[in-house]
């Protein structure tokens, strides 16, 4: 039963190789693939298991309407950057691109900035502009929130308290986007020739009234879990934020909904898939894991995973060993991951911060990556292929930081 679930991430893992018939079909697929474990629960196993698909489905519905309702709100707010861009700009730039992403979450973020960041950059913008806004706006930025990235999400719907990751988990973020950012500035100062009495930058902001409905969404998220509350604030905050900006404003952003729909079905086989290979962790995590469990081998394990696939079910999958394994030594609510965060919090740290920052290894680590890709090549920048962004990027880039924050923070 495990099976589907291997597939399917095989399966998103490969998509961009198999072009328009991916796009054409993926939503029927998903719906293949998620039936399988679905019907398996509820037929097939006892009358208990059908708790299983009832938790699920209440998990992937919070997770989802958030994410689509931050989608909607960033869509309708139009920043424009003119004027002269620099080093110095441009890591400002970055910066406050990366702690903005904690409040409208990667993609939302992303989507938002990557347009303004490029025309920015007209004239002058290339692989690296694009690569290190995936390395920071995209991925790394985010990881101080549960609204920044899927994964932390993830744990806040499980019960890992909101302000958990910031307390625990800001000195890596902190160390990290110094290095990036540092590292972007001595690249992008090579080669600059500031223009001649050029104009300083001008930011202009439309659609500026869905700051208003952004502030619902991110206080709805405080909401307790009771009779879907939270997810109707939510909702008709998203409503609301569509019909105050305007088509123009959607419309200067090139938003699209297919994206959301199409985040929705591979999430939603995730989810369903996901129930079989989440049991089976509980039960044989010291299996999985081994019996000398440190918060450095669920870096290593975690991260590798969420860059090779995707860091949403990776931080579920380990989520699902860690309980597994503690539930052997301490049990009761100590083992779940809310009792985790309390009493061995650097476990769960790890978990973290592997999940978020290794998405950027990869096109496929995280979802906001291709977008952003995508959006870029649109533009007419020429960006490395699958196997260059690794090799010429990530490898010299990120992982020498990688390594320094398993050195420091996780042994």
């Amino acid at each position: 039963m495990i099976l589907p679930f291997l597939f399917w991430l095989g399966l998103i893992a490969c998509a961009p190789l198999l072009g328009q018939w991916w796009r054409s079909h993926y939503w029927r697929l998903a719906l293949v693939f998620a039936a399988i474990p679905i019907i398996y629960y509820l037929l097939l196993l006892p009358p208990g298991a059908s708790n299983t698909v009832y938790h699920t489905a209440r998990e992937y519905f919070s997770f989802i309407v958030l994410i689509g309702s931050l989608y909607v709100v960033s869509g309708g707010i139009e920043i424009s950057v003119a004027g002269q861009s620099s080093p110095v700009r441009n890591v400002i730039f970055l910066a406050l691109g990366g702690l903005l992403a904690n409040v409208l979450g990667t993609t939302g973020a992303s989507l938002l900035l990557i347009r303004p960041w490029l025309h920015f950059n007209a004239g002058r913008a290339s692989a690296r502009h694009v690569v290190f806004f995936i390395f920071i706006v995209a991925n790394i930025g985010g990881g101080l929130t549960p609204i920044g990235d899927p994964p932390l999400l993830l744990g806040f719907l499980k019960g890992v308290p909101f302000w958990w990751v910031l307390r625990h988990c800001w000195a890596p973020w902190l160390l990290s986007m110094a290095w990036l950012l540092g590292v972007f500035y001595l690249l992008d100062r090579r080669g600059y020739a500031p223009v001649p009495a050029a104009p300083r930058p001008r930011v202009t902001c439309a659609g500026w009234r869905n700051i208003a409905f952004l502030a619902v969404i991110v206080a709805a998220v405080f909401v307790p879990q009771h009779l879907y509350l939270r997810e109707g604030l939510m909702l008709m905050a998203a409503s609301g934020a569509y019909l105050a900006a305007g088509k123009k404003v959607y419309d200067n952003n090139e938003f699209r909904i297919a994206p959301m729909f199409e985040m929705a079905a591979l999430f939603f086989a995730i989810f369903a898939t996901m129930m079989p290979a989440l049991d089976w962790l509980q039960f044989n995590a010291r299996d999985v894991l081994g019996t000398t469990l440190s918060p450095a081998r669920i870096y290593w394990s975690a991260g590798g995973v969420s860059g090779i696939l995707d860091s949403a079910p990776a931080y579920l999958a380990f989520a699902g060993a860690l309980s597994g394994v503690f539930v052997h030594s301490v049990g009761g609510a100590a083992a779940s991951l809310p009792g985790i965060a309390q009493t061995a919090s650097a476990y769960l740290a790890a978990l973290s911060v592997a999940t978020v920052y290794f998405g950027a290894l990869t096109y496929i680590g995280n979802g906001p990556n291709l977008m952003v890709k995508l959006i870029a090549e649109r533009r007419g920048l020429r960006l490395p292929g699958f196997v260059a962004y690794f090799l010429k990027w990530a490898v010299p880039i990120l992982l020498p930081l990688l390594l320094v924050l398993r050195l420091v923070f996780f042994h």
